[in-house]
């Protein structure tokens, strides 16, 4: 599916789309969802995206999702500022200040991995 030109798909569910797919240990950024979905300069509309989808009613993994340095930039949305992280390290990341260590190891790019 191209998720960048279907006009029928809002363009939360399209991001929702993505991020579902993102796999288990593995994390991407609100920049590298925003490029895939030919939208480069909307990297805080995914951030968006990712604060309201706890209201989407779909399981999607937010968590996965941070900024292009590995922080933790949306930690305050998850209901307790301490849940993402725990959420992440679940998957076997380590946490240091907010950041993923080893955060090039484990980022998955949606543009080489969905078609």
């Amino acid at each position: 599916m191209d998720y960048s030109t279907d006009d029928r798909i809002s363009f939360f569910e399209k991001v929702y789309a993505v991020v579902s797919q993102i796999p288990f240990g593995r994390v991407t950024s609100y920049g590298a969802i925003a490029a895939f979905l030919g939208s480069r300069q909307s990297s805080r509309m995914v951030g968006w995206a990712m604060n309201q989808s706890n209201r989407s009613g779909l399981n999607v993994p937010a968590h996965r999702v941070v900024n292009r340095n590995g922080q933790l930039t949306g930690k305050n949305h998850f209901g307790h500022p301490d849940l993402m992280q725990k959420l992440l390290e679940q998957e076997g990341h380590r946490i240091e200040n907010d950041t993923i260590v080893n955060f090039e190891g484990v980022f998955w790019d949606p543009a080489q991995w969905l078609l």
